[in-house]
């Protein structure tokens, strides 16, 4: 799947890729508005993002003729919007068609409705798979694995999961320090509601808050975790 984006800032590209390529979308960008007129038909995007803050006079044109060939419950618009983006143009973007507006600088929140607005359009699999859910600390997720080295305990707080992986802080933070990237961890437990898993999982990212992907569950442990999904999925948060 293909996410078409129109901006010119290296660092606003770089932030909204890390963002949005987990949901398993190829990015091409172009920095120009008549080059990526030109060629949405040949890329034939499943989404297109378009900054207003680096195009302020062309974005209102862009959604214009990209809406008149692509619907809008096919092919999300989104529109990266600054702080001086006020309530008439957002009412302008949603007469047009545009999906919706999040801030070019993304915190936590403007990341999750990002990625809200895009994985309507997934399969509900891929949904599963990929859309990050945070966890609430009343809510029942924990997670514990042995150090690969000395098989010390390292236990710590779940932040996030989806059907790939989770995000999670460590309570010894030191205990962290000498596991490689990419290492592949054998000994692990994840609570999940009422039922305890046993995935391998591989170290996909370092720092304060590490990245664990899921390579691997026991028969049917897969189905469990993929409930427990779906309800994050369908907003039944009160019943973890």
């Amino acid at each position: 799947m293909k996410i078409l984006l129109v901006l010119s800032s290296d660092k606003i590209f770089k932030h909204i890729s890390l963002c949005v390529r987990p949901l398993g979308f190829e990015l091409i960008r172009y920095f120009h508005v008549l080059k990526a007129m030109d060629n949405v038909d040949e890329i034939d995007p499943q989404a297109i993002i378009i900054s207003a803050v680096d195009f302020p006079r062309h974005w209102k044109v862009m959604v214009q003729f990209f809406r008149s060939e692509r619907p809008k419950d096919s092919c999300p618009i989104i529109l990266l919007k600054g702080d001086n983006f006020c309530v008439e143009e957002i009412s302008k973007a949603s007469f047009l068609g545009v999906s919706g507006t999040v801030f070019e600088v993304l915190s936590s929140s403007e990341i999750d409705r990002l990625q809200t607005i895009l994985s309507r359009h997934l399969p509900v699999e891929e949904k599963r798979r990929t859309r990050r859910l945070y966890v609430e600390p009343h809510q029942k997720f924990g997670f514990v694995f042995s150090h690969p080295k000395n098989n010390k305990l390292v236990t710590g707080r779940v932040r996030n999961i989806s059907g790939g992986g989770l995000s999670f802080q460590a309570d010894n933070q030191t205990l962290m320090h000498d596991i490689a990237l990419n290492t592949t961890l054998l000994n692990c437990s994840f609570r999940a509601e009422d039922a305890m898993l046993s995935p391998v999982c591989r170290l996909a990212r370092t720092g304060r808050i590490v990245s664990m992907e899921f390579l691997f569950f026991p028969k049917m442990e897969t189905q469990i975790l993929n409930t427990c999904i779906e309800k994050f999925l369908q907003g039944k948060l009160g019943e973890f």
